[in-house]
């Protein structure tokens, strides 16, 4: 008899991220992505209540490949010279905490204190040296900056 839905999302926090990676595997019948063991949990309990509950509905799915598109093409959100707009809000989960950084026209809003780069914001968080672009989602490995 399969495990209740709770029990099977409950069970990933204590898997290594080997063990993720074999489940994603299993539930998603492809190669999991390189991604942190944080996110691949997460990716497999959202999997999990897909197949429990049902997925986006095709208007749902047409909507997100819209706005995927519009991103590609240059639309709302996407960096363009190597500048946020300004107001635009920032959020990055770390530590067991939500971050978030607001973006002005010189600089970066966080904690009610002013930063000029995202960079050092994000070394405040992580605690080491690394790019806050990259840190906040902005630039993903491989990928270049419009």
């Amino acid at each position: 008899m399969p495990q209740p839905l709770e029990a099977q999302i409950a069970a990933l926090a204590a898997m290594s991220s080997r063990q993720l990676r074999t489940e994603w595997t299993r539930i998603v019948r492809n190669p999991p992505p390189p991604l942190t063991a944080d996110l691949l949990a997460r990716g497999i309990a959202w999997h999990l209540q897909q197949g429990a509950h049902g997925g986006l509905t095709p208007a749902t799915m047409r909507e997100v490949r819209r706005l995927a598109r519009e991103l590609d093409d240059g639309g709302p959100g996407r960096i363009t010279d190597g500048r946020i707009k300004a107001g635009t809000r920032l959020m990055r989960e770390w530590g067991g905490a939500t971050h978030h950084v607001l973006v002005l026209e010189n600089g970066y809003l966080y904690r009610d204190r002013h930063y000029h780069s995202l960079s050092q914001i994000a070394r405040g968080i992580a605690g080491v040296h690394c790019s806050g672009p990259r840190f906040f989602g902005l630039v993903h490995p491989g990928k270049t900056r419009a």
